[in-house]
């Protein structure tokens, strides 16, 4: 199947939809799927804009109200993530997953799901440890600190991706596992990038927890974004892997024998222009890389995240058409420097030649060893690859070939076998065994051990095989699924932007309308849910028998501590009175 991977969106649907048509015309395949790596931008109208973590002079509408209203239609089945530029409001009414436009899918905060029978998992969001342990407790209306914490990710969704079992086939993420540049080409990265050499030798670029998921799935491909440009690696699983990035020694000859480039000058984005825009964005149909180095973004600006500054770019600039873009060489992995924003640093003479040598490597190892279905065990390699964020001559979007299981299917009378979207049975599981700790406060309860989670996901499956897939047979290997659009159907909750003239007012709110999806009948289940879940969230925890817990633990223990203070206040204050009491009317007795 071939499947088009962008990096971050910054809200240009079009730009990217019309890259991949010319593509598809170029080259005469037909794509079937999109990925796309997070900063998506789903704005719907001018009071999501207020959930949005930009500077106010940035925050633009985008395009995707366009497809959200229904002006437009996604012409590609589009799996999305979430990052650290977004409406959180709207992805958090959504946070199991769901239709967020017509034929757009977004995963939730984590998620997996299946087309055509090959699972893809997701973990939206940015890595912060001062968050990482805490609750889901953030609420409209987003103060400055809350509207910065919501996006980062959290242990409970870290813990329910790593049972996932067998591995994903891919897995989309915003941040890169940390010391993934480790297994790609570090000097080329350090040589474009060499503000990264304090961060690389310190162990700081990059998300652990993302890492550690990658050691614990080894999934076929990973793709990522937020560093704002193409970098590829490739992760052996042979027993070495992990333990070669522990060796120091390694790591830092690497690093030494990176030399900055002493004429490298330092720019400031709000006071120039970059003059010499070297990227370019292409594609390569047989999952090969795409083209070139990129160069620094004239309109790109820097964010303060509190502990973590991200960038951010403006986005007016008109998209170059995948067709005047130069043939394709090697990518440069970079990042967004936290204090600084540099000129990219000139390739040396020789760079090519290695370039060419590191893509001819990675492509002869791009398709890894077909598993079986359901044989427990990772892949015998992982390919990662990071994309550029979609702006002029960027590597923003790649194509890649993606086996299918045996007896996949498609959708019946579409002259090109247009792709089937299903919930993983084991991801329902995962998510009713979990729902119980799920924490909408700062407090998160306590997680039980492995052995006992994979436990209670086994008898959750089970349910979820005999009141799910019941009579839902996929294909020729007897597989049986549950497809999205028998669950869960778009519904507009929120309204599209108001006219010039008559601008939104007021905070954003939450926008919720009756449930009216076959899952809820299906189940014949009915519960309350929290009144901050869309319609199509609320139907899927219908579905699974499940419910949020709201505040549950913290509420109770508030209510102890003003019970606590209402009786030593009352005790103190009756002490009190009766002592005065019985003063006076000793006094007045005994004159």
């Amino acid at each position: 199947m071939k499947v088009a991977v962008e990096g971050c969106c910054h809200g240009q649907l079009d730009a990217i939809y019309t890259s991949i048509a010319a593509l598809e015309e170029q080259n005469n395949y037909k794509v079937s799927l999109l990925l796309i790596c997070g900063d998506f931008q789903a704005i719907r109208n001018e009071s999501d804009l207020a959930c949005m973590s930009v500077p106010d002079k940035y925050k633009e509408l985008g395009e995707f109200w366009k497809y959200y209203t229904g002006e437009k239609v996604a012409p590609i089945l589009t799996i999305i993530i979430g990052g650290n530029h977004e409406a959180s409001n709207y992805f958090w009414e959504l946070f199991h997953g769901g239709w967020i436009a017509p034929n757009m899918y977004f995963l939730g905060n984590a998620g997996c799901v299946q087309v055509n029978g090959i699972r893809i998992a997701g973990s939206s969001g940015i890595f912060n440890d001062k968050d990482f342990d805490h609750g889901f407790w953030e609420r409209i209306p987003y103060n400055p600190s809350s509207m910065r914490s919501i996006y980062h990710i959290r242990e409970y969704n870290t813990r329910r991706l790593s049972l996932l079992s067998p591995a994903p086939t891919i897995f989309l993420s915003h941040d890169w596992p940390m010391n993934i540049v480790h297994h790609g080409d570090l000097r080329r990265l350090l040589r474009t990038k060499p503000f990264f050499r304090k961060d690389v030798e310190s162990g700081r670029l990059g998300s652990p927890p993302m890492w550690d998921l990658l050691g614990t799935l080894k999934p076929g491909w990973w793709f990522s974004a937020h560093l704002h440009v193409r970098f590829q690696a490739r992760v052996v699983w042979d027993g070495s892997a992990v333990t070669e990035i522990a060796q120091g020694s390694t790591v830092r000859e690497s690093i030494k024998a990176t030399v900055p480039n002493p004429d490298e000058i330092q720019i400031d984005d709000f006071d120039g222009e970059d003059e010499t825009p070297m990227a370019s964005t292409t594609s390569n149909a047989d999952g090969g890389p795409a083209p070139l180095p990129s160069a620094g973004n004239p309109d790109e600006i820097a964010i303060d995240d509190d502990d973590l500054t991200e960038n951010h770019d403006a986005l007016s600039s008109t998209i170059q058409p995948l067709s005047e873009a130069p043939a394709p060489s090697t990518p440069a992995v970079t990042q967004a420097n936290p204090e600084e924003i540099k000129l990219d640093d000139l390739v040396e003479e020789n760079a090519g030649q290695e370039e060419s040598e590191f893509t001819a490597s990675f492509n002869s190892v791009l398709q890894p060893e077909i598993k079986e279905w359901g044989d427990g065990k990772g892949w015998p390699d992982t390919k990662f690859l990071a994309l550029d964020k979609c702006l002029p001559r960027r590597q923003f979007l790649e194509i890649l070939d993606i086996p299918e299981p045996s007896g996949s299917s498609s959708v019946p009378g579409s002259s090109h076998g247009l792709p089937v979207l299903a919930y993983d049975p084991e991801w329902l599981a995962i998510t009713r065994a979990f729902n119980p700790l799920m924490s909408t406060s700062r407090y998160q309860l306590r997680y039980p051990d492995e052995s006992e989670a994979r436990a209670a996901v086994a008898k959750e499956l089970k349910w979820v095989e005999e009141n799910v897939l019941t009579g839902n047979v996929n294909g020729e290997d007897g597989r049986r699924e549950k497809r999205v659009d028998e669950c869960q159907t778009f519904v507009m909750t929120a309204p599209g932007p108001q006219s010039p003239n008559k601008k939104m007012k007021g905070p954003p709110r939450e926008y919720h309308v009756p449930r009216r999806v076959r899952l809820c009948q299906l189940c014949n289940f009915q519960r309350t849910i929290s009144r901050t879940l869309k319609p199509q969230h609320s139907v899927l925890c219908l579905a699974l028998k499940t419910r949020l817990i709201d505040d549950s633990i913290w509420y109770l223990q508030l209510r102890l501590l003003w019970l606590t203070a209402y009786v030593f206040i009352s005790f103190t204050y009756n002490i009190l009175y009766i002592s005065f009491t019985m003063s006076l009317l000793s006094v007045l007795e005994y004159g």
